[in-house]
């Protein structure tokens, strides 16, 4: 069995050497790099081959990739590279990687092609001033097979461990049994569609009520698809902490009754959750964990491949300090030897995901598993979103050094102009004005150009603005039918600088993720949310042919209580002639049934004005209220009080912390209050969104309001069936329950409402 490892992979692993240093350092950005290769392409004679297919063996190993260009009038070989500033800046250690890289691919043309010698060039590329410098050198068809053989021979121990683990985890996978007696109803339909999708290659949206043992019954199936389909990874994405502690345990409950398979799972954390000196910088002169990395990471790497089983956050933190390397960075280096991956939706969704993009380089076969997908609508939004605020640039003019100074004043004379005339506070633009564009991005050079020149010591206000001006001008060269281009101005208040906001804004995440799960193997998505499935499948960009199934509930209508009041209205206009009938209906099923409540409302102001209410009629219930801005350990005192034996109301917010991901079952929460459809609020930004849905899919409001307050609403109602032996009771608190639109979008197992 052959190990196949990808150019660049073989020459980060075993000719990189050195600290870890991240110091900024000006880049080009994508688009640059993509037009510099291009140009230094056009400028090569007609004989040129770029983008070259190579391959090669040695022993057991594959290894292959694409080289940049070949020359083949000159016998020339191009690793092309670009840049900013002084090259004489770059560190060795890049300079080193560059030149391993240049002299692999010029081994693979001389073994496919026969050549006795062949020149090896490093081709740099200043974007900015357009030049070329070319380092060369000749080599003898011997030498660089010897090069090629002394990385081989680093790397292959490796992959003879690699190719092991990989023989030994097939076997134990195949013969791994199911975690518990029996599958829960509904829980066995999903786990075979599960399997089937992998088998396919197909992708798959499962709506499963909580309590059916999603995660068990999703991770199960695709471990034993991993021998089958000769998968590479796994990789389960989690939109919030909760849902990687939950695949944590079904991966810990998987391997636990039986022969432990040897499996490597890697728990990813964000990067400020790992850092061990968050006072530090990181680079070699600054943090000790950086100083050497490079040196110390094979014995670290190799100390967390044979600790094997669970590479959770404590677990890699230990064997990252015992062998003194960055946490973080080895985690990010694990991530291409774990065979299950669990971390946050940006690891693959986000422009710069890291899973992806080492998917991308190796060609892995991967699955990819999205947990209460429901969420990714919202947060693919906001990675393919950027704004810019005018008080911000202002801050970064009067700090900037006099040539920077006079680009950022270009940048904002444009806006302003932009600002001047435009007459309503919320404005859409068909595209971002070209002089105003051109300004930021000129203004982005001239930053780019004085930190060429002064690495060190960037003010923080101007960094700031400078890497949003970044993400801001890639977006705007994106805008599309996808995305709104939009101005809001800003009412001064105290000492708040007038000015406005620009905002590039992702509506229709699509166009974005379409390529990402085209180029998984295979992808589930699976929720208690799901509903209607086309609404997901179009914002998404799921492929054509998307598969769709809705588990079997585990629960009994007789479980559950769903009330509906049918004489209240929560619209706006009618909210303080809502108070008392919503007050005295929370008040009458308390004292029916005393116990732990939820009662969730549309915005804060709104709960603030039932609970002054309730608090004044009923001072005997006890109540409690989430506060606008609770941090991790204010939100584990609330959910605390929702104890046995314990009573009262708790007041909260839908689509906040706690009207998702949260466990309560038994009488933890024996019911809930929704008292709101949670239809997004009715202003500009969202009637744009209104206006955009219409003209993408015809659905205008379904698509903008209904389907997302309904999803909130299910969610919150969620928390108070989790387990087969509760029961409960639901208050859906608006006439508009009533219409059948709405009802159509409740769980499909519910009871008919009272």
């Amino acid at each position: 069995m052959s190990y196949v490892v990808a150019v660049r992979a073989l020459c980060e692993f075993a000719a990189k050497r050195g600290d870890l240093d991240l110091r900024f350092t000006p880049a080009p950005t994508a688009l640059e790099g993509m037009a510099g290769h291009q140009t230094v392409v056009q400028r090569r004679s007609a004989g040129y081959i770029s983008e070259l297919s190579l391959s090669g063996e040695f022993e057991d190993l594959t290894v292959r990739g694409r080289a940049d260009g070949y020359d083949s009038t000159r016998n020339q070989l191009e690793e092309i590279k670009t840049y900013r500033g002084d090259l004489k800046r770059m560190p060795d250690n890049h300079r080193q990687l560059h030149w391993a890289q240049a002299r692999v691919y010029g081994h693979l043309l001389c073994q496919t092609r026969g050549l006795a010698t062949t020149t090896v060039a490093l081709v740099y590329y200043n974007v900015v001033s357009q030049k070329e410098t070319v380092l060369s050198e000749e080599y003898s068809a011997e030498a660089l097979a010897d090069f090629f053989a002394r990385l081989c021979h680093v790397f292959m121990a490796w992959a003879e461990q690699e190719l092991a683990h990989r023989a030994v985890r097939n076997e134990a996978l195949s013969a791994l049994t199911f975690p518990h007696a029996d599958f829960r109803p509904g829980q066995r339909e999903l786990a075979e569609a599960v399997y089937k999708t992998a088998s396919l290659g197909r992708c798959l949206m499962a709506e499963a009520p909580t309590g059916i043992g999603k995660t068990v019954g999703t991770l199960f199936p695709l471990l034993k698809a991993l021998p089958t389909q000769q998968l590479d990874k796994v990789f389960f994405l989690a939109a919030k902490t909760p849902g990687r502690r939950l695949a944590l345990d079904a991966l810990g409950l998987i391997r636990r009754p039986q022969p432990t398979p040897p499996l490597r799972v890697l728990e990813l954390v964000a990067r400020d959750k790992a850092c061990e000196h968050p006072d530090k910088e990181c680079h070699g002169e600054s943090c000790p964990l950086a100083q050497g990395f490079y040196d110390r990471l094979p014995m670290a790497r190799l100390a967390a491949v044979e600790v094997g089983g669970m590479l959770d956050q404590a677990t890699l933190r230990e064997v990252a300090l015992a062998h003194q390397v960055c946490p973080y960075y080895l985690s990010q280096e694990l991530a291409r030897w774990a065979d299950v991956v669990v971390g946050d939706y940006n690891y693959y969704f986000d422009i710069g995901g890291l899973l992806y993009g080492l998917s991308q380089l190796n060609q892995w076969r991967v699955c990819v598993l999205v947990d209460e997908a429901h969420n990714l609508v919202e947060r693919a939004r906001k990675m393919y979103s950027a704004e810019l605020d005018l008080p911000a640039l202002k801050a970064a003019q009067k700090v900037a050094p006099p040539k920077v100074k006079r680009a950022l004043g270009k940048a904002r004379r444009a806006w302003e102009r932009l600002d001047r005339d435009q007459e309503v506070r919320y404005q859409v633009y068909p595209a971002v004005p070209e002089d105003l564009l051109q300004t930021l991005q000129q203004a982005g050079s001239a930053i780019t150009d004085h930190l060429t020149e002064h690495p060190t010591g960037m003010d923080p206000v101007l960094q700031r603005f400078y890497f949003d001006a970044l993400h801001f001008c890639s977006l705007a060269e994106l805008l599309d039918v996808h995305s709104l281009f939009d101005a809001s101005q800003i009412v001064a208040s105290g000492r708040g600088q007038p000015g406005s906001v620009l905002c590039c804004r992702n509506v229709v995440p699509a166009p974005f993720l379409r390529q990402r799960f085209e180029d998984a193997h295979a992808a589930v998505l699976f929720s208690a949310t799901l509903s209607p499935w086309h609404y997901y499948a179009d914002l998404l960009g799921l492929p054509e042919g998307v598969g769709w199934m809705e588990a079997t509930s585990p629960f009994r209508p007789e479980q559950l209580q769903v009330h509906l009041a049918r004489h209240i209205s929560t619209r706006y206009a009618d909210r303080s002639s809502s108070l008392e009938p919503i007050v005295e209906l929370m008040a009458a099923q308390y004292a029916k049934q005393p116990g732990n409540y939820l009662a969730f409302f549309s915005s804060y102001d709104y709960l603030q004005q039932v609970l002054s209410v309730f608090r004044a009629r009923h001072p005997a219930v006890p109540v409690r209220e989430q506060a606008r801005q609770m941090d991790e350990a204010a939100r584990e005192q609330f959910l605390a009080h929702f104890e046995v034996g314990r009573q009262g109301i708790a007041f909260a917010v839908l689509g906040g912390a706690f009207g998702e991901g949260i466990d309560l079952p038994g009488e933890r929460l024996i019911g809930a209050f929704v008292a709101t459809l949670g239809l997004p609020q009715l202003n500009p930004v969202n009637e744009q969104i209104r206006q955009r849905m219409q003209q993408c899919f015809g659905a205008g409001y379904d698509y903008a309001y209904l389907y997302p307050g309904l999803q909130k609403v299910v969610q919150a109602a969620g928390r108070v069936i989790r387990t087969t032996e509760d029961s409960g009771v639901v208050h859906l608190i608006d006439d508009r329950f009533t219409r059948p639109e709405v009802q159509a979008l409740l769980p499909h197992w519910w009871p008919p409402a009272r």
